[in-house]
Formats: C-alpha cells, sequence, structure tokens
C-alpha cells in the first residue's frame, strides 16, 4: 500500500510505495499535470524541445513520460513570445506528458565566459547573436510560466564544482534570496511546481545551511546541484548523501545533471537510486548514441568499431526496442559514418535501456532485491572484481557490500 500522498496545496502528488530497509532507496508515484510517473524516474535531455534522434511519439513508445528541456536556451530561441502564442512548450512539441526545466542557472557555467553575476541576476552575451541579456530569477520564472513545465526550478547561483572559498558560501546564501525572488513571481503554482535547489559545494556544513533555509519555505520538491562538474568522485557521493539525507522524505528529490560524469565511470546505477533519489536527467545516452556508442548491461559498445563489421547479434539480444528487434550490429557499422539513421537507431536503443534498467530498479524495490540487483549489476560492470574504490565506498555507505 502506498504512503500517503503530498498534500494538494501543490501540483503534484507524491506517494511512496515501497522503501528498502536496507538501502534506503524507493518507488513511488509522482502524479503530475500531464502525467503520471514512476519513480526512480530517468529524464532524457531535450534541450530546445526537441530529443536529437527522436520524435515525442517516439519516445512515448519507449515508455518514455518525463523529459527535460532549458529555460535559457528556450528563452533565447524560439523565444518566450513564440512560446506563448503557441500555447506553450507541450502544445509546441506536440508532447502530452511531463515536463521539467532548468532555470538557466547551469550556463552560469556552462557559458562562464559569456556571463557575469550579479544580485539582480546574471548578465549573458548570447551565443546566438552576441546580444547582452540580463536573466534575472524574475525573468526565469516568467520564462518557465511561459513554457508550461509541470515541474520547474528556481534561478540558482551556480559555481564549479571545482571551486572553494568565499564565493562558494556568497552562491549559496544568493541561492536562498534568489529563491524569495521566484516564489514571489511565480504566477501559476496551481499548475506548476517549483523546486528550489540545494547548493554548498563541496562543504557539508553550507549543504547543512542551505537545506536548513530551504526547509523553512513551502515548495513542492528539492532538487540537489552544484555537482557533477569534475569534482573528486569520492567528494561528488558524499555530498549526494548528505544532501539527501537532509532532505524531507516525503517529497521528491531530483539530483540534476549527473551527465557522462558519473555514467562513465560508475555502472549507470549507483547514483541514480541511492540513496533515495528519485529523479535524475543526463544528456550522455543520447549524446554517447550520436559518437556511435551503444549501452548495455555490463557496459557500452563502439559501433564504429570494425569488430562489429560481421556481428550480426543485435546490440542487445534481450532488449525489445525496434532497434534491437529490427538491426543488427553490423547493420549499423556499416552506415555509421554515413547516415544519421544510425544515429536514431542507437539513441532509440539507449533510452529504451535507460527505460528497461528504471523498469528493473523500481521491481527490485517493490520484491525487496535490490541489494542483491546492485551487487550483480556491478559484477557485470566489472566482472574481475575490480570496482572502482570510490564507488565501493558509496555503496557500503547505504549497506551494501559488494563481493570481493
Amino acid at each position: 500500500m502506498a504512503a500517503p500522498a503530498v498534500a494538494s496545496e501543490f501540483a503534484l502528488t507524491f506517494s511512496i510505495l515501497k522503501t528498502c530497509p536496507v538501502t534506503k532507496a524507493r518507488t513511488s508515484i509522482l502524479t503530475l499535470p500531464h502525467a503520471v510517473v514512476k519513480t526512480p524516474v530517468f529524464m532524457p535531455v531535450g534541450t530546445q524541445g526537441t530529443l536529437k534522434g527522436l520524435l515525442p511519439e517516439q519516445l512515448e513508445e519507449l515508455n518514455c513520460n518525463m523529459m527535460l528541456s532549458n529555460t535559457y536556451h528556450l528563452g533565447m530561441r524560439p523565444g518566450q513570445e513564440i512560446i506563448e502564442k503557441a500555447g506553450g512548450l507541450h502544445k509546441f512539441m506536440n508532447w502530452k506528458n511531463g515536463l521539467l526545466t532548468d532555470s538557466g542557472g547551469f550556463q552560469m557555467v556552462s557559458l562562464v565566459k559569456l556571463s557575469k553575476v550579479t544580485e539582480d541576476g546574471v548578465n549573458f552575451v548570447s551565443p546566438y547573436d552576441e546580444k547582452e541579456i540580463l536573466l534575472t530569477p524574475e525573468k526565469s520564472i516568467d520564462i518557465q510560466n511561459s513554457i508550461g513545465a509541470d515541474i520547474i526550478m528556481q534561478l540558482d547561483d551556480v559555481v564549479s564544482s571545482t571551486i572553494s572559498g568565499p564565493r562558494v558560501e556568497e552562491a549559496m546564501h544568493r541561492t536562498y534570496r534568489w529563491l524569495d525572488r521566484c516564489i514571489k513571481q511565480h504566477a501559476k503554482p496551481e499548475s506548476q511546481n517549483l523546486f528550489p535547489i540545494v547548493q554548498g559545494g563541496l562543504d557539508p556544513e553550507l549543504r547543512r545551511q542551505c537545506v536548513a533555509e530551504l526547509l523553512k519555505r513551502k515548495v513542492a520538491g528539492y532538487a540537489i546541484g552544484g555537482l557533477s562538474g569534475g569534482e573528486a568522485k569520492e567528494d561528488f557521493w558524499k555530498m549526494v548523501h548528505l544532501s539527501t539525507d537532509l532532505l524531507p522524505k516525503d517529497k521528491p528529490r531530483y539530483l540534476m545533471g549527473v551527465g557522462r560524469f558519473v555514467f562513465k565511470e560508475v555502472s549507470q546505477l549507483n547514483h541514480m537510486c541511492l540513496p533515495w533519489r528519485d529523479m535524475f536527467d543526463c544528456v550522455f545516452p543520447t549524446r554517447t548514441a550520436r559518437f556511435g556508442t551503444a549501452l548495455v548491461p555490463g557496459g557500452e559498445l563502439n559501433l564504429k568499431l570494425q569488430k562489429f563489421a560481421k556481428d550480426f547479434r543485435p546490440i542487445d539480444e534481450n532488449c525489445k526496442c525496434p532497434t534491437c528487434v529490427r538491426y543488427s550490429r553490423a547493420y549499423i557499422y556499416q552506415i555509421i559514418r554515413k547516415e544519421p539513421a544510425a544515429c536514431h537507431m542507437i539513441t532509440t536503443h539507449n533510452i529504451a535501456h535507460q527505460m528497461n534498467l528504471m523498469k528493473s530498479i523500481r521491481e527490485s524495490i517493490l520484491e525487496k532485491t535490490i541489494p542483491q540487483f546492485i551487487e550483480d549489476f556491478m559484477l557485470k560492470m566489472f566482472p574481475n572484481k575490480d570496482y572502482p574504490p570510490w564507488a565501493v565506498d558509496a555503496l557500503q555507505a547505504v549497506n551494501i557490500h559488494l563481493p570481493s
């Protein structure tokens, strides 16, 4: 039986179905205006309202009903006026499912050479037409209100996770000052859920202070930000663990932009659902597809390699996605350097792989087998048991001890 849902003062309900007593991993039902989402959920990234290589209806066919888009880029192109005339992003892109928008804060790091932070907001030089733009907390919320996403983010002051010192504390304090401005500006709380973002860099005390401040505000859920930017893996998992441990257990938690930082070295699993993360996004499955790499249990296949030229197996013999049902590794190898269709095929598979993985995680939590599932998964990734030491430590922190 599901736990009681979050009070209906927000435009979502959140019902916890099962929590693992060993790891505290949990599976839940997140009901949003446009979707009923089972968590833990992976959200593919469609930065400008499109997922490269796939149509919205194809995403639906792969059982994906939640995706992410970016406020900064959509605000630049096509712009707020066009999105409003279209009736919001759902109608503009013909997407009938869940949608989350990032606030534009991450561009303070990714476009650092083009940006300058003041208390008013972030001054950008547009990478599209080189015009100067001031993105304030109010403007970020206005754009997101026009987009109409189910979950929207506050504008936060983001600094690189490799930076330490006074700038990190300054950003943390500014983040919740900007949160108050975002809450005041938010015009559609009946249909859109505003999430604040936990900042504080790699300083545990700043993370604690930030969470304590965020808890003073009425919000529908929380995001964990300011990580996965090049810091040591050991620092990364400790800050995620700390942040989630401090946040309320009855509201959804979103780990922001884990990216290649996690996927390449950590098995696609550890930081998806443990401990207690409900939502995460990542560009890696779609981005790596464009470079010819397919995700499979146990790792990755670079389908540009000569060894696949006569390999007539599907990418994954246990996958039922359209690519694996119809095409071989050899066929994809033959066209991968010439035809955009190859990108589409691998993207289709990689999204299906992620959806299937998350389904298996949810089922193993329900069946009380998630510790064994994780052990088995890690053995597939590291058959010689040469696990990354930091991943061993991260799993031990949630009571999973990998076989040696």
